[in-house]
């Protein structure tokens, strides 16, 4: 019989490999090592990456107040215990979520424990009130990567800035303090910053600005209150990745994307601009914002940026390098396509997320929609240069108007390659059927066109 000590293999190996290995494992998970030997009891605190989990101390029904308190004892304990075991160890990676209950002040002691200890990854993700996170996060030298998420709004003093290695700067839900327009000053203190994520941050909600020439990856949300800003601006020259979501600016002083490849554009308008909208004057312009991304290459708008190009725009910029275009739509009109697709002469690729159209009083007009229903081909469907078309969602606005609509585009597209429809049905025979029906349409302007019809959401 072969002992258990030769059986033992782990436990011969170095003390560096075996923390080693225990630094993939959660760091709960590591701890319970420690009651295997002496050898063991400290090794899952010498590690360079923690973890810790308390957003799923919860209140259940059954539980005594006093069980509850206890597990949140438990938890601070341990927390506690495994940062002074690491005494002044540098510290890679620390993520640290925190439910209702744990204490904000140990919160903001550990925080600062390591950044002192020159934390280059730190991950907060918040679900309790009365945290006031401190101002050093903004001033950590060491930081790389900085992610802090929260499911209420918490505060932040951003007086001073200072990330100079910060690459990653990802913010969900954050008050950045009471200094005028705080996007500017962040991204002036994050000299090599790469990827911006703000999401619900507050600051100066009429102004915001965002400037850096370092910067290649910008997500940026500001649909939270029903309200215009009154001014956005974007010096990011080099961004190649943006998604933009937010309601119409009263201006764009300076939009600047030089370098953009892709972008999906949400802009909507409010229900003030809602009421006041039509077709004989402007409720917004856009214009100057449009004129800053005409370099994009493949570009995604939603059903709300259909509504704002028709009564927030004075005009449509020329869009000479995209190639790809994406359409979300609803029912609303499609009276701003037309003059997109004008303004896009090197098109190839276009997607609708949906054919869901609604009459106007612009589909009477040749060139004021996409629909038959002035009874003559619109012009930008005639001479359009789009090779591959591709429907989503197929017959989420009934099958038989959305046939007549593609019907309506392979008889006027002459330069269509193929057409890919992606139909969502609980019935096989439904999409044999729509391919058959296609494929032996008999008016095709390109008559090379390969049509498929595919079973699926291409999403799911």
């Amino acid at each position: 019989m072969i002992s258990s000590k030769k059986m033992d293999r782990i436990s011969n190996l170095p003390e560096a490999l075996i923390s080693h290995i225990l630094s993939f494992l959660p760091t709960e998970e590591s701890a319970l090592t420690s009651v295997l030997s002496k050898k063991w009891r400290y090794l899952f605190a010498d590690r360079p990456n923690l973890d810790f989990d308390g957003s799923g101390i919860r209140s259940h029904p059954d539980t005594c107040e006093w069980e509850m308190a206890d597990t949140l004892r438990v938890f601070t304990r341990f927390v506690d215990r495994v940062l002074v075991l690491q005494g002044n160890s540098t510290l890679d990676d620390f993520s640290l979520k925190c439910g209702h209950g744990v204490d904000p002040v140990c919160v903001t002691n550990w925080i600062l424990n390591v950044l002192e200890r020159g934390v280059s990854d730190l991950d907060l993700h918040f679900n309790l009130v009365g945290v006031c996170l401190p101002s050093e996060v903004f001033m950590g030298k060491s930081l790389v990567r900085l992610r802090i998420e929260s499911q209420n709004v918490i505060p932040m003093d951003v007086e001073d800035v200072f990330l100079p290695k910060l690459e990653t700067l990802y913010l969900n839900k954050v008050m950045l303090g009471n200094c005028g327009d705080c996007f500017e000053k962040v991204t002036s203190g994050c000299h090599v910053l790469e990827e911006l994520v703000l999401i619900n941050v507050y600051s100066d909600f009429w102004n915001r600005s965002v400037s850096s020439k370092t910067l290649k990856r910008l997500i940026l949300s500001c649909i939270d209150y029903d309200k215009n800003p009154d001014s956005v601006s974007f010096d990011t020259p080099n961004v190649v990745f943006l998604e933009y979501y937010d309601y119409v600016a009263g201006k764009y002083p300076k939009v600047k994307f030089n370098s953009l490849v892709e972008a999906s554009i949400d802009l909507a308008m409010t229900s003030e601009q809602h009421g006041l909208s039509s077709y004989e004057h402007l409720v917004g312009d856009v214009t100057d914002f449009l004129v800053g991304i005409r370099n994009v290459q493949t570009l995604n708008i939603s059903a709300n940026t259909l509504e704002v190009l028709t009564f927030c725009c004075d005009h449509i910029p020329v869009f000479h390098n995209m190639i790809g275009l994406t359409i979300q739509t609803r029912k609303s009109g499609w009276e701003s396509l037309p003059a997109l697709f004008k303004k896009c002469p090197n098109l190839e690729t276009l997607v609708f997320d949906g054919l869901s159209h609604t009459f106007t009083v612009k589909c009477m007009d040749v060139d004021g929609c996409l629909c038959k229903f002035s009874g003559e081909v619109p012009t930008c469907l005639s001479s359009s240069p789009v090779k591959v078309l591709k429907i989503l969602r197929f017959g989420d606005s009934g099958v038989e108007k959305e046939t007549d609509l593609i019907k309506h585009f392979l008889e006027t597209m002459p330069q269509l390659e193929q057409l890919m429809i992606y139909y969502d049905t609980l019935f096989d025979d439904s999409v044999i059927e729509l391919s058959s029906e296609l494929k032996s349409f008999p008016t095709k302007a390109s008559p090379s066109c390969e049509i498929q019809v595919i079973f699926g959401d291409p999403s799911s």
